[in-house]
């Protein structure tokens, strides 16, 4: 237990610092200032506050319905998955690893909810011609690595079964 707190709480911990070390950087840099780009408008960075959550959905919503979703709701999901995450004897390194990666990016996220009236700091884009991404930040990068290791980690078990 103590080996996966310390796999699970420091990923989470990194990971956050990460990310809310890019968050101040960006509102310094970007905030007020052009957009950036490299590479013929393969990477972007511009400053958002996003009030939605992945790629903006629910952004219309009434406020106090998003901030019940995406504070209320997301903060109880993370309790929750926390304490799952913690309880569960049979995952292993890498399960834990990336529990630890979706924590830190939805910890992260309703962090900046709190204090940003209910916004999130984004400030990536990538994309080829009008193929784009939305428009992301480092806590988000942290969820879909995760929720991608555990996948296919789940994917791998499967095949071997």
């Amino acid at each position: 237990m103590k080996q996966k707190v310390i796999l699970i709480g420091g990923t989470s911990l990194i990971s956050i610092a990460i990310d809310q070390w890019t968050k101040v950087l960006a509102t310094k840099h970007l905030l007020g200032s052009e957009t950036h780009s490299w590479w013929n408008d393969f990477f972007v960075l511009t400053y958002s506050i996003n009030h939605g959550a992945f790629l903006g959905l629910g952004r219309n919503l009434p406020e106090d319905i998003r901030n019940f979703i995406f504070s209320g709701l997301v903060g109880l999901f993370l309790i929750g998955f926390t304490v799952y995450a913690l309880r569960d004897k049979t995952m292993n390194t890498l399960q834990n690893l990336a529990c630890g990666l979706v924590l830190s990016g939805g910890f992260s996220n309703l962090y900046d909810r709190i204090t940003n009236n209910g916004g999130v700091v984004d400030f990536m884009n990538m994309g080829i011609g009008g193929l784009r991404t939305g428009i992301f930040n480092v806590a988000d990068m942290a969820i879909m690595a995760g929720v991608f290791l555990l996948v296919f980690y789940s994917y791998k078990t499967d095949v071997k079964k």
